[in-house]
């Protein structure tokens, strides 16, 4: 097959008229009055479920603690922190900041890096959680509380024996 050569002449193509530009004009609609319609009911706008709580869902929250007796929770060496979470009813990374924040906790690590608490760790983290919590200390607060007040364990079993009482009491009087 032969090979053909082409060429192009650009020297004598006509010059094209580039078209003027068009300027539209919306046009002005005369509206009609409508009868008026029925406003739709405004939905409310529901409150994001992320960031703090607030005072009364903390309050809340609070009685739903479910800690065993001292004889049960010391039946264990250590416990993980999913569970130390469930116990108290928080996240887990709650438990992590609190380990950070206060330094009574404590837990003991393994080869993994796992977290586990010891009844003793259980019971400073109740503390934390009660002074937090129920008592709505800061948290330099509740260190300072912590630092000062070194029988402050022992003050918050009483109050957590009597509350026990209470209940014990409150159920025998519903119960007459």
């Amino acid at each position: 097959m032969a090979l053909r050569q082409i060429s192009f002449d650009f020297e004598n193509i006509p010059e094209e008229k580039t078209p003027e530009p068009v300027v539209v004009v919306p046009e002005v609609k005369k509206t009609i009055a409508k009868p008026a319609a029925k406003k739709e009911p405004e939905l409310k706008k529901t409150k994001s479920t992320r960031g703090r709580k607030s005072l009364k869902e903390m309050t809340a929250s609070v009685e739903l603690v479910d800690i065993p007796e001292d004889e049960i929770l010391f039946q264990k060496m250590y416990y993980s922190i999913g569970k130390v979470a469930d116990m108290f009813k928080v996240n887990q990374s709650l438990i992590r900041f609190w380990e950070n924040e206060f330094d009574v906790l404590k837990p003991k690590k393994n080869g993994k890096g796992d977290r586990l608490f010891r009844p003793e760790d259980i019971k400073n983290l109740q503390l934390i959680h009660h002074l937090i919590r129920e008592k709505k200390y800061t948290m330099e607060g509740a260190k300072d509380f912590i630092k000062k007040n070194k029988k402050s364990d022992e003050k918050f079993a009483a109050i957590e024996s009597l509350k026990r009482i209470k209940g014990f009491l409150n159920e025998l009087k519903a119960n007459l």
